[in-house]
């Protein structure tokens, strides 16, 4: 039974109110089941280190070693030293070092403790076994409370080069009066639908009213134009051959991609939703560790049928 577990690393990924696991194989790539754990954002660190603790210990019987830890997690974070920088959530981890956290928390070794961007491993997992697959140049965006992004060229995430964004992340650029997070997020959906009805109310409800809600209809179709239009502005210059959309809005894709394809208007681009959705990240991390501790180089993504440039 415990030559099942050999070789395999833990991978999780930070969400804003849950932390996700599973276990990886890097040589078959294979991700196992996906467990998550809800985290309070004032807890403390020991609380946050106790969260993949218990998650660790649902997945690897005690007496397996630890062979490797791959975390996706968001900005701002030294994801060199493992050091966090975040105050918009998870504050009392500032400043923290959590490859040591982490490393000791869960019986690993600190050199082999691997952290990357939550948007950069959702991108590095559908562009392995996912909705990026068979293309040169894609854009994985995540849409939620926050937006998050990455681009790629081939099988490498890039943050400098033409086209793109300072550290490859367009949430804070400048559009129109505010910034792109105000406009394609959470917040621009529910400020929408509060202006045509007067009532405040969650993304996942305004979307279920959706079939038989004018009003939420429009909203999400005046979401899919500025998406569009975002895209068109922000992202044309990068020369995508496809944009992948991920994170919880995403999953309502079908009421207003048709608005955000007619906006966009570059046939291009192939603008796709997720085909893996939470568990991108997850391989996404597992695919990034043994970028770093096997190859030396990205391992490249199997083929998926698809001619470049299709």
């Amino acid at each position: 039974m415990l030559e099942d577990y050999k070789n395999q690393i833990l991978v999780f990924d930070v969400g804003g109110s849950h932390i996700a696991a599973s276990l990886f194989h890097p040589g078959s790539m294979r991700l196992g089941a996906v467990h998550t754990l809800p985290v309070r954002e004032t807890g403390s660190a020991t609380d946050f280190v106790a969260a993949f603790q218990s998650l660790a210990e649902t997945m690897l019987p005690a007496s397996v070693p630890r062979n490797g830890i791959a975390v996706a997690i968001p900005n701002p974070f030294d994801y060199d030293e493992g050091i966090s920088y975040m105050r918009h959530k998870y504050q009392q981890l500032y400043g923290k070092n959590l490859r040591h956290c982490l490393a000791e928390g869960l019986g690993c070794n600190a050199a082999r403790v691997h952290f990357l961007n939550d948007a950069a491993a959702f991108l590095m997992g559908e562009l392995h076994q996912g909705a990026a697959t068979g293309v040169n140049r894609a854009i994985g965006i995540t849409l939620g409370t926050g937006v998050g992004s990455a681009f790629a060229v081939g099988s490498k995430i890039v943050v400098t080069g033409p086209g793109v964004p300072p550290r490859g992340e367009i949430w804070d650029l400048s559009y129109r009066d505010g910034t792109v997070e105000d406009f394609i997020s959470t917040r621009s959906i529910q400020r929408t639908y509060e202006r045509l009805t007067g009532v405040r109310a969650e993304v996942r409800d305004i979307a279920a009213l959706a079939v038989r809600d004018l009003q939420a209809r429009e909203t999400f179709e005046f979401f899919g134009k500025e998406l569009g239009a975002v895209l068109r502005q922000i992202c044309l210059a990068f020369a995508p051959q496809r944009i992948v959309l991920g994170g919880g809005i995403s999953r309502s894709a079908g009421l207003f991609l048709p608005a955000a394809e007619k906006e966009l208007a570059d046939p291009a681009i192939q603008l796709r939703v997720s085909d893996l959705f939470d568990r991108a990240p997850l391989i996404g991390a597992g695919v990034s560790w043994k970028f770093n501790f096997v190859h030396g180089q990205p391992p490249e993504p199997e083929p998926s049928g698809i001619a470049e440039g299709s």
